[in-house]
């Protein structure tokens, strides 16, 4: 036929009456010729070109990772809740319960121990100092004994403040909130999530620094064990998984590995 390329004539279009791949459409009598004319010959992609350029291309989604950030190359995906921990350490363990599913614990900011190692530190340099004067005085031997005996009691302060800290925890988890402190008087109060009524963190200007802050928990009760927490370190961090936790349990179960499922029936036993 006039006007076709060499070696394909027109059976050989998918307009064609001859063409395997020809659309069911191009017999539907309800169509006009010209309507057939216009969606065979404009609308129908070209088989033959589609065949050649095979399957689309597989991107890598680690190769874009480079393009989600702003003009200064900084990523726009941050992320504000660090990851869950996996198991609880032996000292938050022994007060769980079977069930319970943990979350994550918190000692205290180090600023905590600001003014016991503070004391230390200017105790020792006093015991420096009063004891060289001591030496210049004939049969002042006691009193450089007096001194040792007096820092000896502030150092032995200073290491009960530090194990003190170790032993003091902030935990969660999926049901309550809990503070273990004490080393030989061992304090272990608790608020369930589902009386937490209202929930706020303070930072000071110094908080803010040094990434630290107070907790302070309301419920509907009267008297409450667990409501106002100081030297929490990343109080940003806890107070969005305080508020998943409570809010979206679900999601902290897919995050964990859980059955979202179990999270939701759990939470409607709790609520009714």
């Amino acid at each position: 036929m006039a006007g076709e390329p060499p070696g394909r004539g027109r059976g050989d279009r998918p307009d064609g009456p001859n063409h395997p791949d020809r659309p069911d459409w191009f017999d539907d009598p309800d169509l006009g010729d010209s309507d057939t004319q216009v969606m065979g010959r404009a609308a129908v992609p070209d088989l033959d070109l589609a065949e050649d350029l095979g399957e689309p291309p597989q991107i890598d989604p680690a190769e874009l990772a480079g393009l989600q950030g702003d003009e200064g190359g900084a990523s726009t995906a941050i992320r504000r809740v660090l990851p869950l921990e996996d198991e609880a350490s032996g000292l938050v363990a022994r007060y769980l319960f079977p069930t319970e599913r943990y979350r994550g614990e918190w000692k205290r900011h180090i600023i905590s121990l600001g003014w016991p190692i503070t004391i230390g530190v200017l105790s020792t340099f006093a015991l420096g100092w009063l004891s060289g004067l001591a030496t210049r005085w004939v049969g002042a031997g006691w009193l450089a004994l007096v001194l040792v005996l007096v820092w000896l009691g502030v150092m032995g302060y200073v290491a009960w403040r530090v194990a003190d800290w170790h032993f003091d925890r902030f935990i969660l988890t999926n049901k309550r909130v809990m503070k273990v402190s004490g080393i030989i008087t061992r304090k272990v109060a608790m608020m369930p999530l589902l009386r937490v009524t209202d929930m706020k963190y303070e930072q000071s200007p110094l908080g803010r620094m040094l990434n630290y802050g107070t907790f302070v928990l309301e419920s509907a009760g009267q008297d409450q064990a667990l409501r106002e927490v100081p030297y929490l370190p990343n109080p940003n961090e806890l107070y969005l998984r305080v508020v998943e936790e409570m809010y979206e349990p679900a999601a902290v179960e897919a995050r964990m590995g859980g059955s979202p499922d179990e999270s939701e029936e759990e939470q409607r036993a709790g609520d009714s």
